[in-house]
């Protein structure tokens, strides 16, 4: 996944990134400012990818904001990269901030 890692850092520094209305509007509900959750990207890891997805493969990064974790699902396309969303794992849907919980 260090591939995927590396072009995610390309487009974050070269302000390549669009980030989709329904992100806006869960980061302002954070208030998370967008220099933040930028840095979150470029720093984040890669814990699930998601390569069949269209209309560009995408990925689930785990990032920190003033130390709390984030889940960020961004949209890695061929020039730029789309923020579909952000949120903070629950213990409802997350064991930890890496590991999913299996639905039974």
């Amino acid at each position: 996944m260090n591939h995927g890692r590396d072009k995610i850092v390309e487009l974050v520094d070269r302000d390549s990134v669009i980030i989709s209305h329904h992100a806006r509007v869960r980061t302002f509900e954070r208030n998370i400012s967008t220099d933040d959750l930028l840095s979150a990207i470029r720093v984040g890891e890669i814990i699930e990818s998601y390569p069949d997805d269209e209309p560009c493969p995408s990925v689930l990064m785990l990032g920190f904001i003033r130390a709390d974790a984030y889940h960020v699902v961004i949209g890695i396309c061929d020039d730029h990269l789309r923020v579909i969303t952000a949120y903070m794992p629950d213990v409802e849907h997350w064991i930890d901030t890496r590991t999913r919980r299996r639905r039974e």
